[in-house]
């Protein structure tokens, strides 16, 4: 199957969930996990009309958005871990930081955002599972840290990003993810501009959807196995 079939087929089983789920059409974006791809794979993705992408490598992700200067029309989304001495860079060529979980990092990023740049988007990571292997904070600590974010000039607060747990049975996905329906309508409760829940991959994606996702980050689906 080539990129763009996959794609295709990708894009259908959004729509099928969404109305499955009974939620608005197009009210679930579909951000295409690009790293480790090659130009050539993003390429192919971005002429079957694909636009947003997700990076976790900073050097590598800014390589990319350098090479695409010229498409205005396409979205970067740093999906990654943020290490401090790595912000400037983010906060320069990316357009949304999905990975805040520290004041420390938010305040960096808006500081090193460039004049005449529009205000970073971002989404607070959540732990949801409580893993120790994982970044994100733990939901209790999500109002304090959306005040204090909210406050900085250069950001805008857009949401919530989480990777829950694998599960293989959609009963047991549902319960992080329900849960993070529940803190992103309390958010939303409590701030302007909410709008965007991050969850969902390849193997929880319908569940997700029925759980409120805005965008799915879908990777090997669409570009093959890891070393395309």
């Amino acid at each position: 199957m080539s990129i763009s079939q996959n794609l295709a087929t990708i894009s259908k089983q959004i729509q099928q969930f969404t109305q499955q789920a009974q939620r608005p059409e197009n009210s679930v974006k579909l951000l295409a996990v690009s790293k480790t791809k090659p130009i050539s794979a993003i390429e192919q993705a971005i002429s079957a009309g694909q636009r947003a992408f997700g990076e976790n490598y900073v050097q590598e992700g800014v390589e990319k958005v350098q090479y695409f200067a010229h498409q205005s029309d396409l979205e970067w989304h740093f999906i990654g871990a943020l290490q401090s001495n790595k912000t400037r860079l983010v906060a320069e060529h990316f357009d949304w930081v999905q990975t805040i979980d520290r004041l420390k990092i938010a305040q960096r990023l808006s500081e090193q955002r460039p004049v005449g740049k529009p205000a970073l988007n971002v989404l607070l990571q959540i732990n949801i599972s409580d893993e120790e292997s994982k970044s994100g904070i733990a939901p209790t600590e999500m109002l304090a840290l959306a005040a204090e974010i909210n406050q900085l000039p250069n950001l805008k607060l857009r949401g919530l990003m989480a990777i829950p747990k694998p599960e293989s049975e959609p009963e047991q996905q549902r319960i992080a993810l329900a849960q993070m329906q529940t803190l992103f309508e309390q958010l939303k409760c409590h701030f302007k501009d909410i709008d965007t829940l991050s969850m969902g991959m390849s193997d929880d994606m319908q569940t997700a959807i029925e759980c409120g996702s805005t965008m799915v980050r879908i990777g090997t689906a669409i570009f093959g196995a890891r070393n395309y």
